[in-house]
């Protein structure tokens, strides 16, 4: 049974909450996707909300509660610190959401979404979306158990996100991965941060300890001279396989059963596609098989970043 409120359309009505870069980058999949009408987007930055309205032919919602009251589903895209109450009163309404991470500001405020997405049986999504470059990789296939993990995601300088840590901003894609490939929270964690440009760590090098003895190495950075996104993961067999996210390419010296042409498989190339797609079939209660971070997930993945930035003595001011 699909989880939206009474409509006329069978068309379901999606809404964004959100006109900034990934609120357009959602608004642009809702419109161009046959299952859906993109009905608008509400953002308190009139000019922006008309403007992704306008791109997208919908309308720039005056109020929350108007676009909450007109869609079938949300995708909340605002900055971290606003998620919690507009997603929050999306479930409320009784409205499955799309979240872009992370899930929250804070753990309780996750916890609340989870809650009540689950006492109301509706799906709650979290934009982790490099899952489905690992799972197009073979990543979430049958593979040996993992003994070590090396990843680094390292961002030039930005004026973005300068309000949350490295940890949130940049490793927190890492954090999802680990954990989804380690099948566990971390036992310990250690951790060590540089703060180049104030109170916010920009440079973070975490290791993460899980008590089955696997360990995950994550290092992140938004003040490097150059992008460069990696991972390496070494499994219990000897095996090891060497990722690099910007070239969409992985040294597989161990004959380990990954597919070298995944960065042609659709759910590489458009990873914030292929979210959107295995949302909108969730909620019409459809089979997708594609590891897709639920509210579980996202909550875990927040309560490892700030347990990262905790351990490392930073403080994130979302």
């Amino acid at each position: 049974m699909t989880q939206t409120h009474e409509t006329s359309s069978k068309l379901l009505r999606a809404g964004v909450v959100g006109a900034g870069v990934f609120g357009g980058y959602h608004a642009a999949k809702y419109a161009a996707d046959p299952r859906t009408e993109f009905i608008g987007v509400f953002d308190p930055v009139r000019d922006r909300a008309r403007e992704v309205a306008r791109r997208h032919e919908g309308i720039a919602f005056t109020s929350l509660d108007a676009l909450i009251e007109e869609a079938d589903v949300l995708t909340v895209a605002s900055p971290a610190l606003f998620h919690h109450d507009a997603a929050r009163r999306a479930l409320a309404a009784g409205r499955p959401v799309l979240i872009e991470k992370p899930i929250c500001a804070t753990v309780p405020e996750a916890e609340e979404l989870v809650r009540l997405a689950e006492a109301r049986g509706l799906v709650l999504q979290v934009g982790h979306q490099e899952r489905f470059v690992a799972q197009a990789m073979g990543l979430f296939g049958d593979l040996p158990r993992i003994r070590r993990l090396h990843a680094r995601r390292m961002g030039v300088p930005s004026p973005r996100n300068l309000d949350v840590s490295v940890t949130l901003d940049l490793m927190i894609h890492d954090i999802d991965l680990a954990l989804a490939l380690a099948g566990a929270l971390p036992s310990s964690i250690e951790a060590e941060m540089r703060a180049d440009r104030g109170g916010m760590a920009d440079h973070v090098v975490a290791t993460l300890h899980f008590a089955d003895g696997t360990e995950a190495v994550l290092e992140s950075s938004r003040v490097a001279s150059e992008r460069d996104r990696v991972m390496t993961i070494e499994y219990a067999g000897g095996q090891s396989v060497a990722v690099d996210f910007i070239a969409r390419t992985f040294e597989n010296g161990s004959g380990l059963p990954l597919d070298p042409d995944f960065a042609d498989a659709e759910i590489a190339k458009d990873s914030l596609g292929t979210s959107v797609k295995v949302f909108l079939s969730k909620v019409e209660d459809r089979a997708f098989k594609a590891p897709s971070a639920d509210g579980r997930a996202g909550l875990a993945a927040l309560e490892t970043a700030l347990a990262i930035d905790a351990a490392a003595g930073s403080v994130s001011r979302i």
